[in-house]
């Protein structure tokens, strides 16, 4: 059957209102969780959904980095050819992520959908549409849009397939690496949410500052190694690089995190530069998405909607890195 891809109509906060703000929550209970859990919480690899080149399509968005630590994932194992996928627009209204052509971005080519909001409805979901998703094109339906482990999956269910031999999960570390991934989740991925959309001054204070200790141990760890774990690259640096990334154009202003930019410690920003500097990190991050979609949505924080213009940093200086 022929799809004629559709775009949504242009994204209009006036007219739709925002894509929405968090649910006041007590303190204590906010501090538990800042995101729904998955709606359909399935592990690719699986025998209800195995892995198969060319089954699943991806819906990713350049501002979220749960999507960027798949398509990092995808990249440096050489699965583009395996994994189809369908760049969102960055920028939302109360209708959700959608598929419009423009830079960095486009139209569903699998699918047809204007709006992510509908591969959940034609998979029986209504509710909080986030995104990474994994379309199954056997089954006509989403498979997974489990953000929490759906990089795990790409990194070791492709194997047969994958045109890159990198092992970003290996059997010796992986209790080390589920722990460290458990910390880096609550308390720096997290971090800058909870700082963010704080309902208090004192949540705020708390949160803030557990942020930053996490962050100052990350950069004591990092002073006598490369990686988190060495001299190989894992699945917790991609998960804490997507933080990085994102910290000093975004989170020190826009979330408040700013008791120090990443720019300001000596091994977390040569770390952050290093990782950047490969392909598959700097190949899907798109500054211009992550900035918009951030300070042009959350219009609860920012209401004038205005995009700051820096920070000028040089993710291209040498980091130094290679001798650690």
């Amino acid at each position: 059957m022929s799809i004629t891809p559709r775009a949504a109509e242009p994204v209009d906060i006036d007219k739709y209102g925002p894509y929405g703000r968090p649910p006041s929550k007590p303190p204590a209970e906010a501090r538990k969780q800042t995101r729904p859990g998955p709606a359909f919480p399935n592990r690719i690899g699986t025998s209800e959904y195995p892995a198969e080149p060319g089954r699943y399509h991806l819906y990713a968005g350049h501002p979220c980095p749960f999507s960027q630590r798949v398509m990092i994932v995808r990249a440096l194992k050489g699965l583009e050819e395996v994994l189809s996928v369908s760049i969102l627009d960055p920028m939302r209204d109360s209708r959700g992520w959608a598929l419009r052509e423009g830079e960095g971005h486009g139209l569903d080519e699998v699918n047809g959908f204007a709006f992510l909001s509908e591969a959940y409805r034609a998979s029986g979901f209504e509710g909080h549409y986030s995104t990474p998703v994994f379309w199954d094109r056997t089954a006509n339906r989403i498979a997974s849009n489990d953000f929490q482990h759906l990089d795990t999956d790409v990194a070791t269910a492709f194997d047969a397939w994958a045109t890159r031999e990198i092992d970003l999960y290996p059997e010796n570390l992986r209790g080390e690496i589920d722990e460290l991934n458990e910390f880096l989740y609550e308390k720096v991925h997290n971090g800058p949410y909870k700082c963010g959309f704080a309902p208090t001054q004192e949540f705020y204070d708390t949160e803030v500052r557990s942020l930053f200790a996490a962050l100052d141990e990350l950069d004591a760890r990092l002073a006598d190694r490369r990686y988190l774990f060495g001299d190989r690259i894992t699945l917790s640096d991609i998960r804490l690089w997507v933080t990085l990334v994102r910290f000093d154009a975004v989170y020190v202003t826009h979330f408040k995190a700013n008791l120090r930019r990443i720019a300001d410690y000596p091994n977390l920003w040569p770390y952050a530069r290093d990782l950047y500097q490969i392909d598959a990190f700097r190949d899907t991050t798109n500054f211009d998405h992550i900035k918009r979609h951030y300070f042009g949505t959350h219009t609860w924080i920012n209401p004038s909607r205005i995009v700051p213009v820096g920070p000028d940093l040089d993710w291209e200086a040498p980091h130094g890195r290679e001798t650690k």
